[in-house]
């Protein structure tokens, strides 16, 4: 796909009209950070990044734009993974930061109304006002949004207990390629009336329309929570002593996360704030974390899971929270695995699924493809025990050509989604398809359902303004 037109000033001014010469950021400076991704894999260009105020100037700009056929790229909170988010070929950027609005929080009916520029944090602090929890939790809710975290279904660390972004809504508010508005703000849990038309857009990337604000369920705030770190001999025992957790609490597991030892070292080499939990040499590590309405009795719950694992061979050692604060800095390991292994070389990253039972298979099976097509090369998977999400990373061998290695990032992925299809699992569990997965895409997924995807985009958006180049 060739770069979008250079836009003429007078649709640059009437784009501008709608928002408000102060809102349509046309200085290069000034639109920088909405051009780069975290990761730094993506830099775009854009003559405009446009920030509208309410749902009537979203469904004008995107009129227009319909009408002009004039490209647009929906953003969030810019942190997504996978490249969505980026106007790479010189598309308006519509960032929807502004509309932060908490509208509703309902707590009878267990629900809160938010627009789609309400962070994830902010939500959260919303519900629990409210003495209820918002239950999706990611590292960058200070910075991701509602809006985004639906439109690419984001995960997290909660989902065993909870699900997923699309788990969480019960209605949207929608804006359409031609701008007319759908309003589906729907707080009911039975609504039999037709198609479910919500689930068309979260997980779309912003390709089929752009969530203005969303209905989100809540839950009851746990009156208990315990956290433990322990040392596992390998993801066989990691699973294991998952099901004995799930067996002993009934739901009560709220976090299950699995760790290489050489993460965690890289963590606590590279963390001036981190320090390892445990003093032996444990191969693999988990973070455990359950949670109760109960108000006491939960310790004792997780002590007898670890000791009863101890018992098994499961449990090597372990140590459990005495205090918030500790328990955030288990946490803080977990959260900071991802980034800190930059320092340690360029990083080919993966972010699969798998049924939960064959993870131990999975990485065995994996470690061995990319170990045999890169020797030297140095396996770091961590991640979501309890939905199957495996970010499996790979390291460059020590010593090599940073460059050179990142070049070969097509076949470590090929050798790592062979074990995958392997398993009937997925090659995007949580990050989304964006740019990265677009092309490779028709080999792993059903050729119908690439059909009906692509007759969706063309029904929805004809013009094809809405992210062009991602996903499909």
């Amino acid at each position: 796909m060739l770069d979008q037109p250079r836009l003429d000033p007078n649709l640059l001014n009437r784009f501008a009209a709608i928002v408000g010469p102060k809102y349509a950021i046309t200085d290069k400076a000034a639109q920088e950070p909405y051009l780069v991704e975290m990761r730094d894999l993506f830099h775009g260009h854009t003559p405009v990044v446009l920030r509208p105020g309410s749902v009537a100037e979203v469904a004008a700009v995107l009129k227009l734009a319909n009408e002009t056929t004039t490209a647009v790229v929906p953003q969030g909170g810019n942190t997504g993974l996978v490249g969505g988010q980026i106007p790479l070929r010189g598309e308006v950027v519509l960032s929807l930061n502004r509309l932060d609005k908490i509208r509703e929080v309902d707590a009878v009916s267990n629900t809160m109304t938010v627009e789609a520029g309400v962070t994830l944090q902010r939500a959260r602090e919303a519900a629990a006002q409210a003495d209820r929890l918002y239950p999706q939790l990611l590292p960058s809710e200070g910075t991701c949004s509602i809006g985004g975290n639906l439109a690419t279904n984001a995960g997290g660390t909660a989902a065993i207990a909870h699900g997923i972004a699309r788990s969480h809504a019960l209605g949207l508010e929608v804006v359409l390629a031609d701008g007319r508005v759908l309003r589906d703000l729907n707080k009911l849990k039975k609504d039999n009336t037709g198609y479910d038309l919500k689930n068309l857009f979260i997980g779309s990337e912003g390709t089929l329309g752009v969530i203005t604000a969303a209905v989100l369920r809540l839950v009851p705030r746990p009156r208990s929570v315990e956290t433990a770190f322990a040392g596992v001999p390998s993801p066989q025992a990691a699973v294991d002593l998952l099901n004995l957790a799930t067996d002993r609490t009934a739901g009560g597991v709220t976090s299950f996360e699995l760790m290489l030892r050489a993460g965690v070292e890289a963590v606590v080499n590279f963390d001036a704030a981190s320090r390892m939990p445990l003093t032996g040499d444990d191969p693999w590590f988990v973070l455990v974390e359950l949670s109760s309405q109960a108000q006491s009795g939960l310790r004792e719950v997780l002590e007898d899971i670890l000791a009863a694992g101890h018992e098994k061979g499961l449990v090597l050692d372990a140590t459990i929270a005495d205090s918030g604060t500790q328990a955030k800095a288990f946490w803080r390991i977990r959260e900071m695995f991802g980034e800190v292994q930059r320092h340690i070389g360029g990083s080919i990253k993966h972010d699969v699924s798998v049924p939960v039972a064959a993870i131990p298979a999975f990485i065995a099976e994996a470690n061995a493809a990319v170990t045999k097509l890169i020797p030297g090369c140095r396996p770091l998977p961590f991640g979501h025990v309890g939905d199957g999400n495996i970010h499996y990373n790979v390291t460059q061998p020590e010593g090599a050509d940073k460059a050179q290695y990142l070049a070969r990032w097509h076949e470590v992925n090929e050798a790592v989604f062979a074990v995958v299809r392997k398993y009937a699992g997925s090659i995007s569990a949580e990050h989304g398809v964006g740019v990265i997965k677009r092309d490779i895409l028709p080999e792993y997924k059903d050729p119908v359902a690439i059909e009906l995807m692509r007759a969706l985009k063309k029904t929805l958006d004809p013009n094809g303004i809405l992210n062009p180049g991602k996903v499909l």
